[in-house]
């Protein structure tokens, strides 16, 4: 996989203790992807990145109960968290 494109990198620690990388736009902020080593050949990309309203619904939902109340997860994905 090639990722192209201007990406500015922040690194936190998760909540497993394993680092993970998220790149951000360096124009507006907005987080585009984000990796994690115990997974070297996935990158992640943000739902939101996507602008198409006929984009398919997600099919996991992750941390789910740390999402901000205006956040609306629809469809019915599988919830993990």
């Amino acid at each position: 996989m090639r990722i192209s494109g201007e990406h500015t990198d922040w690194e936190r620690i998760s909540d497993a203790g394993e680092v993970r990388t998220f790149s951000f736009c360096p124009t507006c902020g907005t987080t585009v992807f984000y990796r994690s080593p115990s997974q070297p050949d996935l990158v992640a990309v943000a739902l939101g990145a996507f602008a198409d309203p006929s984009f398919p619904s997600p099919r996991f939902s992750v941390w789910e109960s740390r999402k901000h109340a205006w956040v609306e997860v629809r469809g019915d994905p599988e919830r993990l968290g």
